[in-house]
Order: structure tokens, then C-alpha cells, then sequence
């Protein structure tokens, strides 16, 4: 039974998956922040009225 408590005190295998999972995590929510700003700018660039973008795509008078 010590031998037995003693390997799984030894064995680092779930920390591993822990900090992998972590570390996807982190990731993972930094892009979705990424996506919402570059949604938000990329929204307000064309929506301007007075942006060169918004006028380039406006159909000619």
C-alpha cells in the first residue's frame, strides 16, 4: 500500500493535463476578446459616414 501512495505522489501526468487545459483556457479567451474588438472596429470603420473605407464602397451619386 506505501509503494502504491507513493507512485501516485511521483506521478506528474495529471499536472501536465492540468496545466495544458490552463493554458488553452487562457488562450481561448484571449481570442474571443481579440474577435469582439476587431468586430467592434471593423464595424465602426465602415459605419462612418465620414470614413474613407465607408466612402470608397458608397455607390457614386
Amino acid at each position: 500500500m506505501k509503494t502504491l501512495l507513493l507512485r501516485f505522489l511521483k506521478d506528474e501526468t495529471g499536472a501536465t493535463v492540468v496545466e495544458y487545459a490552463l493554458i488553452v483556457a487562457v488562450v481561448s479567451l484571449t481570442i474571443i476578446g481579440g474577435i469582439g474588438q476587431v468586430f467592434n472596429q471593423i464595424s465602426w470603420m465602415f459605419s462612418n459616414s465620414g470614413s474613407r473605407l465607408a466612402n470608397a464602397f458608397a455607390p457614386s451619386p
